[in-house]
C-alpha cells in the first residue's frame, strides 16, 4: 500500500528502466565525448604544425639557408647553373627548392628554379643539419671535367691550338682559361680588358683532379650589400669581394653542413684570404678570341668545355 504523501513534499516517480533509451543515451554520450576529444586533438595538431613551422623559420634560419646552404651548393657545383626557389617547412625540417641545369655555351639567360632542367631540395632537420644534399657526386658535366684538369697538365697548349683551329672563328665557346701563375683581381681585370673577355666564374684554388673553389660574379647573397653593374671585364674585384664577404659570414657551426657539400671552412678561408685567380670560366667566348688568348705566355692552356653557334651573327 502506498504511503500517503505529506503536505508540501515532492511527488517523485522513478520511471521504469528502458534498455533502448539507456543504450541511446550511452551512445550519445560516447559520441559527444569522442567529438570533443577529436576537436581538441585537431586543435593541438594545428597548433603543433603551425608552431613547428614557426620554429623551423625562427630567427634568421630561413635567410641563412638561402645565403649559406644555397650558396654552398653553387660553390660546390660550378658545372651547374643553380637557381634558388621557395622554402617550405614541416614539423621536423626546413627545405629550400633549387633548380639545377648543366652550364652550357648558350649565354646568360636563366629562368627561375621552377624552369630548370631538374628540381631538387636542400633539406635541413630540426637541429639545422643537412641531409644528403642535391646532386651528391653527380658532377658529370663537361665544365666540371675541365675544372678537374686545372693543374694536371692535361690538354696542353699545342693540343688546344689544334682544337681551336678546327672550330669556326665566329663560334661561341664555354671555356676554362688556366694561368701559368695565379693572378690578382687587378691583373685578371687587365687581362680580361685586353682580350674583351668576361670572367664569369673565377677559380680561387688549384686542386688537381677535384672540384676547385670557384665564385660566380652573379652570386649575391641577400645579406651582403654588394655593388653590381659595370663592364664585365672589370668584374674580378667585385667577384672577389663577393666571395670574401660570403666566407666572412660563415660560422664555425656551419662546418658540418659545408662538409656535406664537399667544402670545408679552412679551405674556403685560405682561398678567400689569398684571393688568387688560378683560372676563369667564360660562358660565351668567341673562338677567334680564344685563339689569341691561348698564345698569351701567361696562359697555360684553354680548355673548351662546350660550343654553340651565335645565330645572331652572320
Amino acid at each position: 500500500m502506498t504511503e500517503p504523501t505529506e503536505p508540501g513534499a515532492l511527488d517523485l516517480e522513478i520511471p521504469d528502466f528502458d534498455p533502448k533509451r539507456t543504450r541511446r543515451a550511452v551512445r550519445a554520450g560516447v559520441m559527444r565525448t569522442a567529438s570533443t576529444v577529436l576537436a581538441v586533438l585537431l586543435v593541438i595538431c594545428l597548433l603543433a604544425t603551425a608552431g613547428s613551422a614557426w620554429i623551423q623559420r625562427r630567427g634568421d634560419r630561413e635567410k641563412r639557408m638561402y645565403d649559406v646552404l644555397g650558396t654552398a651548393l653553387q660553390v660546390a657545383n660550378p658545372g651547374y647553373r643553380i637557381r634558388l626557389g621557395e622554402t617550405s617547412a614541416s614539423p621536423l625540417s626546413l627545405s629550400l627548392e633549387v633548380g639545377v641545369s648543366p652550364l652550357r655555351a648558350y649565354g646568360g639567360f636563366s629562368a627561375g628554379a621552377a624552369f630548370a632542367d631538374r628540381k631538387e631540395e636542400i633539406t635541413q632537420d630540426f637541429f639545422g643539419r643537412v641531409r644528403r644534399p642535391p646532386l651528391g657526386d653527380d658532377t658529370d658535366t663537361s665544365l666540371t671535367h675541365a675544372l678537374y684538369d686545372i693543374g694536371t697538365g692535361n690538354d696542353p697548349k699545342e693540343e688546344m691550338r689544334r682544337v681551336l683551329a678546327r672550330l669556326p672563328e665566329t663560334m661561341r665557346a664555354l671555356a676554362v682559361v688556366e694561368f701559368a701563375e695565379p693572378m690578382s683581381s687587378a691583373e685578371l681585370a687587365a687581362f680580361a680588358r685586353r682580350y674583351g673577355e668576361c670572367p664569369e666564374i673565377v677559380v680561387y684554388e688549384k686542386r688537381p683532379r677535384a672540384t676547385p673553389i670557384t665564385w660566380e660574379m652573379a652570386m649575391r647573397p641577400s645579406s651582403m650589400d654588394l655593388p653590381g653593374g659595370g663592364e664585365c671585364s672589370d668584374s674580378p674585384s667585385q667577384t672577389l669581394e663577393g666571395f670574401q664577404g660570403w666566407v666572412g659570414m660563415l660560422r664555425e657551426h656551419d662546418e658540418h653542413n659545408l662538409r656535406k657539400f664537399g667544402l670545408d671552412l679552412a679551405r674556403l678561408r685560405k682561398a678567400a684570404a689569398e684571393g688568387a685567380a688560378y683560372a676563369y670560366v667564360s660562358e660565351l667566348s668567341q673562338v677567334a678570341v680564344l685563339r689569341k688568348v691561348v698564345e698569351d705566355p701567361r696562359v697555360t692552356t684553354v680548355r673548351v668545355a662546350d660550343i654553340a653557334f651565335d645565330l645572331r651573327k652572320p
